[in-house]
């Protein structure tokens, strides 16, 4: 299904599921606490989702994130207890689409989950899914992807990204920055040095794709950061910004690993904490149950 927004058309696109330890997901929040927000299973994970935006301004098709992509070992997949739904080949098929229409691809930042399907495997070769598009990047998440240190570098795998600078499709961007009218990515810093949102606007509507600095409803309160956050004071801070931004200008909100209804609006409730409501699940754009393993 089609949402219109002002004058541009949005999906959401649910690409794959996972689940990934609560301790990391909620860090110091006890569990006693996120339990009662998130399914979890016997081995302590967490369902999530990778839920991936396309805006369509009219002149241009714009995706944010490609999800974890397909290229996964066995035994990776049942760490995560990975379902792909959508093949990166196939990440488009249920909008009538092809991976040849996309012209920009924003990556918020360059943990597998969010670029494993930026590209594909090809006759035994790593080709980019979305051939015509340019791929945002900030460049100090780039520069950072190569020399983190052994706590961060679990999270990047090289073979995600290279490839796209070897067929020049990297876009780099270097702080703020206007995409196309009415697209922009806005850095944040928080759950990596250089990771960013992506703040959209057309007509009287406004939107903001929050990808890791807030990844779930559950997320909502501002201290509620994840483990996995390379500098989690900034990150409470620069949610309480976006949040009430969001609240001030009734931004629509989608988040990257909310496994329920990903978007809608968030307001502030009689005891002063923010607040979700979820659109109607009849918004999403996602495929049937049958899930690709």
């Amino acid at each position: 299904m089609v949402m219109q927004f002002g004058h541009f058309n949005i999906h959401l696109i649910r690409e794959s599921t996972l689940r990934l330890d609560g301790g990391a997901m909620f860090g110091v929040v006890p569990k006693t606490l996120w339990a009662k927000t998130s399914e979890v299973d016997s081995e302590n994970r967490v369902l999530m989702s990778c839920n991936l935006l396309l805006i369509d301004t009219g002149s241009h098709k714009i995706l944010v994130e490609t999800g974890m992509g397909d290229r996964w070992t066995d035994k990776e997949r049942e760490r995560y207890d990975l379902k792909t739904i959508k093949a990166p080949d196939m990440v488009l098929s249920d909008l009538g689409l092809t991976a040849e229409q996309i012209d920009y691809v924003i990556i918020s930042h360059l943990h597998f989950d969010h670029v494993g399907g930026a590209v594909r495997l090809v006759d035994e070769k790593l080709v980019p899914t979305y051939p015509n598009a340019k791929y945002v990047v900030q460049k100090g998440e780039w520069d950072f992807a190569f020399k983190a240190n052994a706590r961060a570098r679990a999270s990047y795998r090289p073979d995600d990204f290279v490839p796209l600078m070897e067929h020049g499709q990297i876009q780099f961007v270097d702080g703020d920055s206007e995409i196309v009218p009415g697209v922009h990515v806005r850095i944040t810093g928080g759950h990596t040095s250089h990771h960013q949102v992506v703040y959209f606007y057309s007509g009287d509507n406004k939107g903001v794709y929050f990808a890791d600095i807030l990844p779930t409803k559950a997320h909502l309160s501002p201290p509620w950061v994840m483990g996995y956050d390379h500098y989690p004071l900034a990150s409470c801070d620069i949610k309480s910004e976006w949040l009430a931004r969001a609240v001030q200008e009734n931004m629509l909100v989608v988040f990257d690993h909310e496994h329920g209804t990903p978007w809608g609006h968030v307001s502030i409730g009689a005891d002063k904490k923010f607040v979700f409501t979820a659109l109607d699940a009849g918004t999403l754009a996602l495929p049937g149950p049958t899930l690709v393993s």
